[in-house]
């Protein structure tokens, strides 16, 4: 071979090397970001209180996005304590490193600062984002991610004529560091105080007469379900967490702690000022919120009642979330159709039960996932997994069902395999309501079911066309059973989503693993990250 061929060729072979184990690609988009978190004074329930603020927003920015973008976001910290930001529902395929969470990044000292470089590869949809750190997530510092489709993908529903994020959520006004301290003296939250839509009581939301729009509410609480509604009109639901679903039509529909959907909603009522509705569910006060529906033509504000919603009745909740169901023809941020993946066709390689409890141990109250209630360590599980540092975690930590057995505290780690495919029962024991979620993931929700989950309840599941979602309820007394493909290598947070459960122990750390190291299963350290505990000095 002459060599004028010679560079040619090896020029190609490094730029196809680099297109597979590149964690960003030439052709998508970058968008830049400078977050800068402060605290400032918010009255949202009308008393002054200390909330979090990025770039001086309560709540923080949208970020709108589309398919297979880069982000680039340097977070500035300005609080007096460390804080991380984690993009709930995010994939970080191959990237766990950038998920901002304890057991994979050290958190941001104050007055210093990370740069976030992830991509929302092969997604669309309602996200969110909110600090995983302490208890911040209480003063704010959360925001919205709308992951838009690419232009050579349709979607099936016309384009809106407005886009509206609604986040909601449960509220105390106590700060952040007095609810922390409750819970690190051993005690459990009390009752929030209210419930707010956009960090507000009095929200509105304008739209024209005859126009469709849509609304992306997401649950943004600590603990409290909520009901959702708007005065008069009906509500077509089209996606949930990135799942295109059937798109059948409802007057409520309740949305769990951490969860997203997305509704479409035509205004075609007479021209006036409708409310629009949150009330919280399964709690013995009902608290509401409400808003605004103004048509840009209405001389005529909000009147009569606030419209009811169910408040207690657990089943008529079940069987509305049976009824959510996957668009099978529809392509999601692929143009292959989402039911081109027969799920319910494979055999799970093995069955994970996971039973969650509230023990107390050494007189104070704790939350637990198979007896083991979750500690941190000053050395982030991902660091030490990637230095080979002992003694931070163990493979052994947690089992994968419940023994039965007193309850301990460990910084619990389950292993897995890259590309196993399995079955997760999430038994809820308790009398309240329970919503688990996954980093890294979406699963299928194939059932729910009263009582103890047992291999009879199988005959329940709907193995056809159950949605993917990366947060699921598990009813009081009740169970749900998930589907995971593990196609996605890291180490990835299993938590209840109920923060005050999760910052007291109900959580721990799925290591998706392969032996062979491969720069196409995982993508290496990032040159920036942060080191701390038993990590620092140590180099990649």
């Amino acid at each position: 071979m002459g060599k004028k061929f010679i560079l040619p060729l090896l020029l190609c072979a490094i730029l196809a090397f680099w297109n597979i184990v590149s964690p960003v690609k030439a052709e998508d988009a970058y968008r830049f970001y400078t977050w800068t978190v402060t605290y400032g004074t918010a009255s949202p329930l009308g008393v002054p209180q200390q909330v979090i603020l990025i770039n001086g927003q309560f709540p923080g920015p949208g970020l709108d996005v589309v398919t297979n973008d880069n982000i680039i976001l340097n977070l500035i910290n300005k609080l007096d304590q460390p804080f991380l930001l984690t993009w709930n529902g995010i994939k970080q395929r191959k990237n766990s490193w950038q998920d901002g969470v304890y057991g994979t990044n050290c958190a941001i000292p104050p007055n210093s600062n990370y740069t976030y470089k992830f991509q929302t590869k092969d997604q669309i949809g309602t996200y969110t984002y909110f600090p995983s750190t302490l208890m911040h997530r209480a003063a704010g510092g959360f925001g919205a991610i709308n992951v838009y489709q690419r232009s050579v993908i349709a979607v099936p529903y016309a384009k809106p004529a407005g886009d509206f994020s609604l986040l909601i959520g449960d509220w105390y006004k106590a700060s952040h560091k007095a609810l922390q301290k409750t819970l690190d003296s051993g005690k459990p939250l009390p009752f929030p105080d209210g419930i707010l839509i956009n960090g507000q009581t009095q929200s509105s939301f304008s739209g024209g007469q005859g126009k469709t729009y849509m609304f992306r509410v997401s649950n943004m609480g600590l603990s409290t379900s909520f009901n959702f509604r708007i005065q008069g009109h009906k509500m077509k639901l089209v996606e949930v967490e990135g799942s295109n679903v059937m798109q059948n039509i409802y007057d409520s529909l309740d949305v769990h702690v951490g969860q997203s959907v997305a509704v479409l909603v035509t205004l075609d009522q007479p021209p006036k000022d409708y409310y629009i509705v949150a009330s919280t569910r399964f709690t013995r006060k009902v608290l509401t919120a409400t808003a605004v529906l103004h048509y840009t033509n209405s001389r005529i504000p909000v009147s009569g009642p606030v419209p009811d919603g169910p408040t207690y009745q657990l089943h008529w909740s079940m069987r509305q979330a049976r009824t959510y169901r996957w668009n099978l023809t529809s392509n999601a941020a692929r143009p292959n159709p989402q039911g081109s993946f027969h799920y319910g066709k494979i055999t799970p390689s093995r069955t994970i039960i996971l039973a969650n409890s509230a023990p107390i141990m050494n007189g104070k109250q704790r939350y637990a996932v198979n007896g083991v209630s979750y500690i941190n360590t000053d050395t982030p599980l991902k660091l030490a997994d990637y230095f080979n540092i002992p003694d931070v975690f163990s493979l052994s930590s947690i089992q994968s069902f419940p023994s039965g057995g007193p309850p301990y505290l460990a910084t619990s780690v389950m292993r897995a395999s890259l590309h196993e495919f399995i079955e997760v029962v999430l038994q809820n024991n308790e009398n309240t309501m329970q919503s688990w979620h996954l980093d890294g993931y979406d699963f299928w929700v194939v059932g729910f079911g009263s009582g103890q989950w047992t291999q009879n309840s199988r005959k329940k599941y709907n193995l056809r066309d159950a949605l993917t979602r990366h947060t699921t309820q598990v009813y009081p007394n009740s169970w749900s059973a998930i589907l995971v493909s593990l196609d996605n290598q890291g180490m990835w947070n299993m938590r209840s989503a109920m923060w005050e459960k999760q910052y007291l122990g109900q959580q721990f750390y799925l290591r998706v693993y392969n032996p062979i190291p491969s720069l196409a299963n995982e993508y290496d350290i990032p040159p920036n990250a942060l080191l701390c505990g038993k990590a620092v000095g140590r180099h990649s």
